[in-house]
């Protein structure tokens, strides 16, 4: 199964994942920017950092002052993560049934955490992020740009198995209304560095 092969192949990166992209956000301007907004317009509650890694996105959401946490597929992802920020909570789980109440979340992230979803799924993960949402709530959605998939098969000094789904942002906000978000911003980038694709920022709302 797909989920099965993410998660192994991230089970084995995640060391080097960690050592390799952990200071990423120095050289990411538009990433700093898109976070930034997204905090600024947060109620006060608990962040949910969904698909979160190895923690980058949520240890720099908590040097703002927010109350986030992390939510991995990975165990050895999440592993690594408990190691370097032993003061966050961070949690294995999925993005397609979350262990969250309805409404408990004042914001939400899926930073890149979609890039191994096909596009038949992401309805499924919509709802469920709707779901874990209150009223008034932020969701940030980052994503490649395009309308194809392409086998990974080495990174991170790793032999692995991942398939890689790029999106059209026009469609994903069809997408995200429809699962009852209201768009609130769109941000889209060309590739920068060693990138291969172009990047999208997609910030919505529940309404209340």
């Amino acid at each position: 199964m797909l989920i099965d092969s993410t998660r192994a192949s991230y089970d084995t990166a995640a060391t080097n994942y960690h050592q390799l992209l952990k200071d990423d956000l120095r050289e990411a301007p538009f990433d700093r920017a898109a976070l930034d907004l997204f905090a600024e317009l947060l109620p006060v509650g608990q962040v949910g950092d969904l698909g979160c890694g190895t923690w980058r996105i949520t240890a720099y959401l908590a040097a703002r002052g927010l109350d986030a946490f992390g939510i991995d597929l990975s165990p050895g992802m999440i592993e690594v993560a408990r190691q370097h920020y032993p003061g966050l909570r961070f949690e294995v789980g999925s993005l397609f049934d979350l262990d969250l109440n309805d409404g408990e979340l004042a914001g939400a992230l899926a930073w890149y955490s979609l890039v191994h979803t096909p596009r038949e799924d992401l309805p499924a993960v919509f709802a469920e992020l709707y779901r874990v949402l209150r009223p008034g709530g932020y969701l940030v959605h980052a994503f490649k740009v395009g309308a194809s998939s392409r086998h990974l098969a080495t990174a991170y000094g790793h032999d692995l198995d991942l398939e890689v789904y790029t999106f059209d942002p026009g469609d994903v906000s069809v997408l995200l209304a429809a699962a009852g978000f209201a768009e609130v911003a769109t941000l889209t980038r060309a590739a920068m560095l060693s990138e291969k694709d172009p990047q999208a920022y997609v910030i919505v709302r529940k309404p209340e």
